[in-house]
């Protein structure tokens, strides 16, 4: 990216700054583009709206954007996201003021791969009980338990979705010598690189019949909203495993707990969940039904977590950020709304 000159003279906000502090890194590329960046926290729609009313740019980590907070954005020229996911901004009404909406949909597929795998072995293994177990000294129990393990070569994992963190998860699928089938929205695309990977691409209703394990790697949005119900939770294989590493509303999370407590879904991995805001900056214990299963093993959403991963969100983000402000359009693939046509015009700069 084209370095720019000079842009001290930008309004820029960085949301979430208690919550997620600004990093020595984020500091060091604020300095190396010349941003001027105001940290900011706020708790409420109606206390964030005149802040960010006559900014020039947006950071944002985990706050919503919804569509009042957009309509007040008299000058903004784009939204960077430090991350993947967008559905907590109003994308659309963004679009309509000529507000580009940024991301970085690539930095944390080897780590969102890695902590799907980390589930599927801890379900696997039945690692949370044998440590029960070991607490309790508990040893005859701990090995009938064990005894109901299954060799992982043996075993079917099915992708649901086939992006950058579903591809990496097959390769380390394959590795251990799985079947892995996958399944995405436009069967038409090329399957050259389901080929080279091993991965039989196939539809929704053989994979969940055929897998072992089910693991989600699709974006929040209309069409995938509780895309998880009763009726789709209850077309799994018997005594299969679902693991969700993506976003927790995909799945409607009443309907997986009553199926995990009737056993026909033998356990579940969860990193991300509907009813549980991890980012609300509210720590207290959660009083949800997934929680108070044995055969769950969950984490806080964390999957997309490392110390590169973090480098790499914090430098993408600047870079599109700085990109906009300097008058170029950012990386290809990193523009959520393609379409738009920006408040100030942009060049595509050549590579």
């Amino acid at each position: 990216m084209t370095r720019p000159a000079d842009l001290t003279q930008f309004n820029v906000l960085r949301l979430n700054a208690r919550l997620f502090p600004v990093s020595e890194y984020e500091i060091e590329l604020f300095e190396k583009y010349q941003l001027n960046v105001t940290e900011l926290e706020t708790d409420t729609r109606g206390e964030l709206i005149p802040h960010v009313a006559d900014c020039d740019a947006l950071f944002v980590v985990s706050a919503s954007l919804p569509t009042e907070v957009i309509e007040s954005l008299s000058r903004c020229r784009v939204i960077s996201r430090l991350g993947t996911g967008t559905d907590k901004i109003d994308v659309a009404t963004a679009t309509e003021k000529g507000i580009l909406v940024t991301n970085i949909p690539e930095f944390c597929i080897e780590e969102q791969a890695d902590h799907t795998m980390a589930l599927l072995l801890t379900l696997a293994r039945q690692l949370p009980r044998m440590r029960q177990s070991m607490v309790e000294g508990a040893w005859t129990r701990s090995r009938e338990e064990a005894n109901t393990n299954r060799r992982l070569s043996t075993q079917t994992l099915g992708l649901v979705g086939f992006g950058g963190s579903a591809r990496e998860t097959a390769k380390r699928a394959r590795g251990f010598g799985m079947r892995v089938l996958a399944t995405r929205s436009r069967r038409d695309v090329s399957s050259a690189v389901a080929d080279s990977l091993g991965v039989e691409m196939t539809d929704l209703d053989t994979l969940l019949s055929q897998s072992d394990f089910v693991s989600l790697h699709l974006p929040l949005n209309s069409k995938t909203y509780h895309m998880f119900d009763e009726q789709v939770l209850s077309k799994m294989k018997p005594g299969a495993f679902f693991i969700n590493t993506a976003r927790g509303a995909l799945v409607d999370e009443s309907a997986l707990a009553m199926l995990l407590r009737n056993k026909q879904i033998a356990g579940a991995g969860i990193d991300t969940f509907e009813q549980i805001d991890v980012h609300s900056g509210l720590e207290s214990a959660p009083n949800h039904p997934l929680l108070t299963l044995e055969n769950v093993v969950f984490t806080p959403h964390v999957a997309a977590l490392s110390v590169e991963s973090k480098r790499d969100n914090n430098r993408g983000g600047i870079e599109n950020l700085a990109a906009v402000l300097s008058g170029f359009w950012p990386t290809a693939g990193h523009v959520v709304n393609p379409s738009v046509t920006p408040r100030f015009p942009l060049i595509v700069e050549e590579d």
